[in-house]
């Protein structure tokens, strides 16, 4: 599945700090996390994590709980099967997992997972075959009362066989699937997904079963802390900070916090002031990597407004989209470089420019689309049937980036009689409040990029099913697409799926749906002694060897 991330995107955060020139070799290196051997890192300390909203459902596969808060807290505490180096390979972790082979058969293919037999859960029971089976049922899709963010991957499951023991798990997929590598990550105890209510309500502000190097120590909802603690039951290298406590903050009061040595961590996002505050705060660094994720605007295609194709294209055509990137990236030493992919960004092996006519500014083409749609101009604004041709572009109020976003928009729109009422919400209730149930014209946020870019995002672009739109904010999408999709996850040849992939992308291009803007760098300011945690690109971080090397209290 896909994370949405609507204020900030750290892998744990992002090393070089100083000038605010570009790197000499003009591009972002894929990671940079201070790596450092575990016998050098020292035992104890706090981590002090910001967080850029405080989540209440802790259900990663809920879909509201796919964000990136979410995972920076989970990734500690619960099973993780594979984890992807920088060049986004994913790998199996040791810990819970010993191997995984596949095997291609006549109809499909088949998965046998050899899963560590030391690995249990907080509440004694082993991780095994009956958490596999109760995952894959929650999220195959078959039942409508699971309210899932996702269903691509396991609803492809066949069946699910044990093995010789329970730590044996045979998987068999009906058909073809190039990303199974995806699934089980995380991996939840079968008794929170034993029935729908305890899938939708079990893990709200709660986190009742852990099976990680930290455990939850516990959630303050009136300070917005979570705090996890180094279980002395994980079977594998012990933790080697004591402590995380992850602390929901406005991002405008970070950079102070971090100067005042309150946090230890910060992504400093697209902010140039904030960059240039914490390249100021003694002891600190600031590590620098190319992102996954990709910034873009959405587009509510069940608006009454923007249902019209037509529409939404003439919205995008009136957008100059080199004019809002180099706002967001201004100040920050890095290439301005536009992205022309909804699955690649541009680094990646397989990235296809794909937008075409749309991709580019073009306010005349525009103004002929919305003639052709019956919105004529009357005055400053176009209107049809007497109403106004008005569009609300939703912002969280703590972030900078977007309300700037916006007011560019709407100076662009303007040009071509389209209104824009900004509307400013709370950081915590843009996602769950507005996006969600599609309570917006436009909005924009990063979507954070995984290692598998294909079978994620058919959340995104797969047709709504009545009102289950799972990630498909722009509630829109035709069969082609969503077969175009299937045919890329159902193959395993690697230069075959970049071919289908671009295909499903270029259709996606004309739908007109979700409008992307870049690839986002990874800009993160930490203590310069924070070792194996940084700027990660695709690489996902061990969370027990994060330390310092230096005595943190």
């Amino acid at each position: 599945m896909l994370v949405v991330v609507m204020v900030m995107a750290v892998c744990g955060c992002s090393g070089v700090g100083g000038s605010l020139a570009p790197p000499a070799s003009g591009r972002l290196p894929a990671v940079d996390v201070n790596r450092v051997p575990r016998d050098r890192v020292m035992d104890g300390g706090t981590l002090r994590w910001p967080l850029p909203e405080f989540p209440s459902q802790w259900n990663f596969h809920h879909v509201n709980g796919t964000t990136g808060a979410v995972e920076h807290v989970i990734q500690g505490v619960l099973p993780y099967l594979m984890r992807p180096d920088e060049k986004a390979v994913p790998h199996p972790v040791p810990e819970y997992l010993r191997s995984a082979k596949l095997k291609r058969t006549r109809r499909g293919q088949t998965v046998v997972y050899r899963l560590n037999p030391r690995a249990t859960w907080s509440d004694g029971r082993p991780i095994g075959y009956a958490d596999f089976v109760a995952q894959a049922h929650a999220l195959s899709g078959r039942n409508p009362r699971y309210e899932v963010s996702t269903v691509t991957g396991y609803q492809r499951i066949k069946r699910i066989e044990r093995g010789a023991n329970d730590h044996v798990v045979k998987v068999t997929f009906d058909g073809t699937y190039a990303d199974w590598r995806s699934l089980f990550s995380p991996l939840y105890p079968a008794v929170a997904y034993s029935d729908p209510r305890t899938f939708n309500t079990g893990w709200v502000n709660r986190l009742p079963v852990t099976a990680g190097p930290f455990k939850l120590q516990g959630i303050d909802r009136t300070a917005k802390t979570v705090t996890v603690v180094r279980d002395p039951a994980w079977w594998g290298a012990p933790a080697k900070l004591d402590r995380i406590v992850y602390r929901a903050l406005d991002t405008r009061a970070m950079p102070g916090a971090f100067a005042n040595h309150e946090i230890d961590v910060m992504d400093v996002g697209l902010d140039a002031g904030a960059l240039r505050r914490v390249q100021g705060v003694p002891g600190a660094a600031v590590r620098r990597a190319g992102g996954p994720d990709w910034r873009n605007l959405t587009l509510n295609a069940a608006s009454p407004t923007l249902s019209d194709v037509r529409v939404r294209r003439a919205v995008m055509l009136g957008i100059d989209r080199r004019v809002l990137a180099r706002a967001d990236l201004a100040g920050l030493g890095v290439p301005v470089q536009m992205l022309g992919n909804h699955f690649y960004v541009n680094t990646q092996v397989g990235y296809r420019d794909n937008s075409g006519i749309l991709g580019s500014y073009d306010p005349n083409r525009a103004r002929t689309l919305l003639d052709e749609a019956g919105w004529t101009l009357h005055g400053k604004y176009r209107a049809k049937a007497g109403r106004t041709l008005a569009l609300r572009f939703v912002v969280p109020s703590g972030v900078a980036i977007s309300k700037r976003e916006a007011e560019l928009t709407r100076v662009l729109l303007e040009r071509i009689g389209v209104r824009v009422d900004i509307e400013s919400v709370p950081d915590d209730d843009v996602l769950y409040r507005y996006v969600v149930p599609g309570n917006f014209d436009i909005v924009a946020f990063s979507w954070l990029g995984t290692s598998f870019p294909v079978s994620p995002m058919r959340a995104v672009f797969a047709r709504p099913q009545g009102d289950r739109v799972r990630q498909n904010y722009s509630r829109v999408g035709t069969a082609a697409i969503d077969a175009a999709m299937d045919r890329a996850i159902a193959e395993v040849d690697p230069s075959r799926i970049h071919v289908l992939v671009n295909r499903t992308d270029r259709l996606i291009w004309r739908q007109a749906s979700v409008l992307p803007l870049y690839q986002r760098p990874q800009l993160v300011a930490v203590r310069a002694d924070l070792a194996n945690l940084g700027a990660c690109g695709f690489f996902e971080p061990a969370y027990q060897d994060i330390g310092f090397t230096n005595q943190h209290a």
